[in-house]
């Protein structure tokens, strides 16, 4: 798809293909039907669809269907689904180990609301009071974050194993300073300066870890915001910074890289409501 227009308020037309007529650096084109926009899929699925047309979608190619559209439910569903048909090596990996469990969803729960959901509640506030009170949230989630990473001693967020924590977090903190900080004002602290913990978390998934980099296109991210909100960049200039993009250098001893956050008091009295 094209990170860019993604429609009016309403959502229309929605997301666009790339085509012979339409290109677009790393976009793909609808192989299937040669769908000009997203919408139509969702049409051909129920004629009768009023929804919006989001992104990610799973489309049942015997079936002509969309399967699913929620990204939690997908990534939770991926991991299982098609075991049958896979190399029994690739059959046994899992993002939700019955051990962590517990942890998994407790964190889930408020990494969900205050970072994932968080970014853009702060970003889309439509007064002084709406910004002040999410912008809060996100950065106490942060601190949290920070802590937990160092307490289990890496590589990821739970210890030794790759978890869906790790996946949610990073759709987030991949985009946090190169879009978050300025264009949803979430600039009360950086990742790679006031979260060394999580930087180098950060810096390990994309340089280290098979399929993280890959699928992570910061064009695609920036334009993706900046030339689509047009009532927060009414000139849909996007800034070329920061630079690079991400930064290399990954430390493997975590007690040797300080803990840090940000310690504002109204931020610090949030992290403390947080459970675990």
């Amino acid at each position: 798809m094209k990170p860019y227009p993604k429609g009016d308020e309403r959502g229309w037309p929605g997301w666009q293909f790339a085509s012979n007529e339409v290109e677009y650096p790393g976009a793909t084109v609808d192989h299937l039907y040669g769908s000009k926009y997203l919408h139509e899929l969702y049409f051909k699925a129920d004629k009768e669809y009023r929804g919006r047309y989001s992104v990610p979608v799973l489309w049942d190619k015997k079936t002509e269907t969309i399967v699913n559209n929620e990204s939690t439910e997908l990534l939770r569903n991926l991991q299982t689904a098609f075991n049958t048909i896979l190399p029994p090596e690739k059959a046994t990996v899992s993002l939700y180990p019955e051990h962590l469990r517990s942890k998994i969803d407790q964190m889930s729960e408020w990494m969900q609301r205050d970072l994932n959901i968080g970014v853009y509640k702060a970003g889309f506030a439509h007064s002084q009071d709406e910004y002040d009170k999410n912008v809060l949230p996100v950065f106490a989630a942060l601190n949290r974050l920070e802590k937990v990473v160092a307490a289990n001693g890496g590589p990821y967020i739970l210890g030794k194993e790759l978890t869906e924590i790790d996946i949610r977090a990073y759709a987030t903190l991949i985009r946090f300073d190169p879009v978050y900080v300025q264009h949803f004002k979430c600039n009360l602290g950086t990742i790679r300066h006031d979260y060394p913990q999580l930087n180098n978390w950060l810096k390990n998934l994309y340089w280290n870890v098979d399929g993280f980099r890959e699928t992570t296109n910061f064009k695609h991210i920036k334009e993706n915001y900046t030339k689509s909100h047009y009532d927060i960049n009414p000139k849909a200039i996007t800034p070329l910074g920061p630079f690079p993009d991400i930064e290399k250098g990954v430390e493997t001893d975590l007690t040797k890289i300080k803990v840090g956050g940000v310690a504002m008091s109204a931020v610090v009295e949030l992290e403390k409501q947080l459970p675990g």
